[in-house]
């Protein structure tokens, strides 16, 4: 199996957590179709932890709680399945989940047989409890092994973290994405250190294997179980489009059967999620106006970062028909004196003679730079302009 753009879905555990049913997931999967997500691309629905009993059946295999799903994973499934998406479903690298449930260490086999036999689609493995005698590269190829050879497709969502040196040995294990942070939460502090993480991990995203910054908060508003603060529309705004920019998989954590018309507005925003899907998939790169060299990454923890905050980032990606995306976020909390930016043409890849039609994806506003540059005058703190750049002559 091979993935050419980022998985797209909804998954139970930021709203839900423990309190999941299969009422609650068929109600998700309706909810999927009726609210327009599915023909958005959104296809994925996923069952996070805590959905077995707390010891295996008498044969070895996992078993569904029949209080929360008393039909079975495989009616579930076949629900989901019934409406024209896919099913996802949960399990961790180590004898127990992070909630103290039967996981997959050396069962890796008969689960991902048993998950097959369910009509599983995706499968995310958490990283909680993991054998410390048994390097973590080789407990994702055990199980990345183990589906390849179970006779269905399913997508391989690895959630080790980033932890241990994840993005240096993740391809090697098959994974179609790979956790680069630790859990997000519904706080505009949670978005914005997940977000800063990011600079020296793309080189490490692309077609095949994708860089998971984890689920959506979008739609919380401080509602469920990692609900918490909640965050404004425009920090939302920003969270979902520079999860969008940065090639991460788009999967929802809200409760979408009772999305309000901001949250909706927000994860349905087409030419935002065009960036997200863009065929070429190519790595985003910064373009702030830094002496900064091609292949030097400079992160958090590097001293030139730690001196000098990268609160303004300013980011491209080319897409597949030439245009440019172009997104410039505002980390910091000066609402007083919104930032004004400038992008050279230069740092862009961009020679002079040539102009750039610039379509704001949020107002939907058309403009034409000038003078091999762009500017923007007005971005307020905790929010973001998200540009579709297309190169016209001069």
């Amino acid at each position: 199996m091979f993935i050419n753009t980022p998985p797209m879905g909804w998954n139970t555990w930021n709203t839900f957590g423990a309190d999941i049913s299969e009422k609650l997931v068929m109600e998700s999967a309706d909810a999927m179709i009726q609210s327009g997500l599915k023909d958005l691309g959104y296809e994925y629905v996923v069952i996070d932890d805590i959905w077995a009993l707390t010891e295996r059946g008498e044969d070895g295999r996992l078993v569904p709680d029949p209080e929360k799903f008393p039909h079975g994973m495989k009616y579930v499934s076949d629900y989901v399945h019934s409406l024209g998406l896919k099913f996802g479903m949960y399990s961790c690298a180590s004898s127990l989940t992070c909630a103290g449930y039967p996981a997959s260490y050396q069962h890796e086999w008969v689960d991902a047989k048993t998950f097959a036999e369910w009509g599983v689609d995706f499968l995310k493995y958490d990283f909680c409890f993991h054998p410390m005698v048994v390097r973590a590269d080789i407990l994702y190829k055990r199980m990345s092994l183990a589906l390849a050879n179970s006779g269905r497709d399913i997508l391989f969502s690895a959630c080790s973290w980033g932890s241990e040196h994840t993005k240096q040995w993740i391809k090697e294990t098959g994974a179609h994405t790979w956790r680069s942070t630790h859990d997000i939460v519904d706080t505009w502090d949670s978005i914005k250190k997940l977000a800063q993480s990011q600079i020296c991990a793309q080189e490490y995203n692309g077609k095949g294997c994708f860089n998971d910054m984890d689920m959506l908060v979008v739609g919380m508003n401080g509602k469920g179980h990692v609900g918490l603060a909640g965050c404004s529309y425009e920090e939302y705004r920003l969270h979902f489009s520079l999860w969008a920019l940065l090639n991460s998989p788009l999967m929802i954590g809200c409760d979408i059967r009772s999305m309000t018309p901001q949250a909706k507005q927000i994860l349905s925003n087409r030419d935002v999620i065009a960036i997200n899907q863009d065929p070429l998939c190519s790595q985003p790169f910064l373009v702030n106006n830094m002496q900064f060299q091609p292949n030097e990454c400079r992160g958090p923890e590097d001293p030139f970062f730690k001196e000098y905050p990268l609160e303004i980032p300013m980011i491209a990606k080319y897409l597949n028909n030439g245009d440019i995306a172009i997104g410039i976020f505002n980390f910091t909390d000066s609402s007083a004196s919104p930032w004004k930016t400038t992008i050279p043409f230069d740092n862009l890849g961009l020679a002079p003679g040539k102009r750039l039609e610039l379509t704001n994806l949020w107002t939907g506003e058309t403009k034409k730079s000038v003078n091999d540059v762009i500017r923007e005058n007005a971005i307020p703190a905790h929010d973001c302009i998200l540009l579709r750049a297309k190169i016209i002559d001069a």
